[in-house]
């Protein structure tokens, strides 16, 4: 058996932001604190934060644990033999990187309003061949929040370029809030984000998100006069952000229940038997670029060969992964990478992992 050949373990991390509590709560670190350490977890990343730190090139990007006990970034682990742990078939869609993105997201504060690119808008405008959509499926929030936890996701019925520049150019947030739907949450709901729609994770949130693997976000306001290093901002400069941002909305606003209709989804049962069941939580139905199962055991089963490789995250339980030549211990808030051949391949136990994939895997 070879290192590529059985599943790999992430090194957990959080980044950016000031926040945490809950992603600490969920690893079962104590004490549980929000602090500076970051709001955020990259999962199996091989993209680093958009502008990142001189010190840190590689800010974002996850370490991995080989079964050697080597330890890395993944990104360079996979360079060590790309055909051995992506496959063809994965290099053909997504090349050498993993064509997707997966996120712990812990809200501690409401989130900035905001919005990414459709990959044309992406690939117009910053020359990128991936824009964002993104999805958040809910594993918990906060009980010690002003209101219970929830999301500003897509237009209100109405909703104009022409409404959305007044207020935009008036610098009036919460105006921009009110033209969007604000939709209460609850553990266990997936939301799809497309390209284009308005958004921010509400005050209370505990999410994974998966999305593209891109770090192009448009905040719901003008640019002030200096960018971050305090450098005077252009009028060339503020005309392009401009043109980048108000153009980066789809301005296709609906009703409540159209809205519910179009950005939640249901989980629909991909299998199931005995030992429990695989359903769909986004899938193509939403998009192509990227999906996820959730895999719920009680007992034992196969782990479903897609011919890609994946990104799991152990959810709630424990249990152990069995492939040829040898199995590995797993628990909750396990973050793993699985190599795209791994014979063999099964869990067992009192286990729930939600299963990541890149663009090409048929579910």
């Amino acid at each position: 058996m070879t290192m590529y050949e059985r599943p790999w373990r992430l090194v957990q991390n959080r980044i950016r932001g000031r926040g945490g509590r809950e992603i600490d709560k969920f690893r079962g670190v104590t004490p549980a604190v929000d602090d500076a350490t970051g709001s955020e977890a990259w999962i199996g990343s091989v993209t680093h934060v958009g502008d990142p730190p001189a010190d840190k090139p590689y800010y974002g990007c996850s370490e991995v644990i080989l079964p050697d006990g080597r330890r890395m970034y993944l990104f360079e682990a996979i360079a060590l033999d790309p055909d051995a742990v992506l496959g063809e078939e994965h290099q053909k869609k997504n090349g050498q990187g993993l064509g997707m993105l997966i996120k712990y997201l812990d809200a501690q504060c409401q989130y900035g309003l905001q919005c990414h690119p459709t990959r044309p808008w992406a690939k117009k405008m910053w020359n990128s061949p991936y824009g964002k959509e993104e999805s958040w499926y809910v594993i918990g929030s906060r009980d010690d929040t002003a209101e219970p936890a929830y999301i500003l996701l897509g237009f209100k019925e109405g909703v104009t370029r022409e409404t959305w520049e007044k207020y935009y150019y008036a610098n009036d947030l919460k105006s921009l809030e009110n033209l969007c739907h604000k939709i209460y949450v609850k553990k266990g709901e997936a939301y799809f984000v497309g390209g284009g729609c308005p958004h921010a994770l509400g005050e209370g949130c505990f999410v994974i998100e998966v999305q593209e693997p891109s770090d192009i976000t448009l905040g719901a306001l003008p640019l002030g006069e200096t960018d971050r290093k305090g450098d005077p901002i252009s009028e060339e400069e503020r005309k392009l952000y401009d043109e980048r941002l108000l153009g980066a909305y789809v301005y296709d606003g609906c009703s409540d229940e159209e809205n519910l209709r179009r950005w939640r989804i249901p989980r629909k049962t991909l299998r199931s038997g005995d030992w429990g069941e695989e359903c769909v939580v986004i899938g193509p139905d939403q998009t192509s670029f990227f999906s996820f199962t959730e895999l719920t055991v009680h007992g034992e089963t196969e782990v479903r060969h897609t011919g890609f490789p994946q990104v799991a995250i152990v959810t709630e339980g424990e249990g152990e992964l069995l492939f040829r030549g040898g199995s590995m211990a797993i628990k909750q808030a396990d973050e793993l990478f699985f190599p795209y051949n791994i014979p063999d391949f099964r869990v067992r136990g009192n286990v729930k992992l939600v299963l990541c994939n890149p663009e090409g895997v048929k579910l």
